[in-house]
């Protein structure tokens, strides 16, 4: 067994684990954090992303160990007690997810992008989501919550 320490959604929070487990499994078995998704189970579909020093990574590729003493946030770390970020309530707006399963890392690599381009093209959207799958939409309604929670964060819309 390995001790592994991470900061989630800015707790610290510990367990002991095989050498072996996933971040994924650490999260969801060990710390009952069940936002992230086991879809495929090889990196390609994203719905197990979340972020590792604020960067998207597929949690059922990265070891636990890998994670140790680094920041993870989870889509249950994304909303405060007072409102939803801009992302969730963009998308809860639109409709733009139907099942759910894809939304949590559809939503933390979109938070990713506009951490880091605050004002994307679509084009640029569709890049930064090309490695989440979503079985249920067109994609279309997910574009536009993104862009509005673009303008909503850049002060060019007002939340609803």
């Amino acid at each position: 067994m390995t001790d592994v320490t991470l900061t989630v959604n800015g707790k610290e929070r510990s367990a002991s684990v095989p050498p072996e487990t996933t971040l994924l499994e650490m999260l969801r078995s060990k710390l009952n954090l069940t936002g992230a998704k086991l879809g495929c189970d090889v990196g390609d579909c994203g719905a197990c992303t979340v972020l590792v020093a604020g960067k998207s990574v597929n949690a059922c590729l990265m070891l636990a160990v890998q994670a140790n003493g680094r920041d993870v946030l989870t889509i249950e770390g994304l909303a405060t007690a007072e409102a939803f970020h801009p992302l969730q309530k963009t998308f809860e707006e639109l409709a733009s997810l139907q099942c759910g399963f894809c939304g949590p890392g559809i939503i933390l690599s979109a938070k990713t992008l506009l951490d880091e381009n605050p004002d994307p093209t679509v084009q640029e959207i569709k890049d930064a989501l090309a490695g989440n799958l979503c079985r249920c939409t067109g994609y279309t309604k997910i574009l536009e919550g993104v862009v509005d929670a673009a303008r909503i964060m850049n002060g060019k819309q007002d939340a609803a």
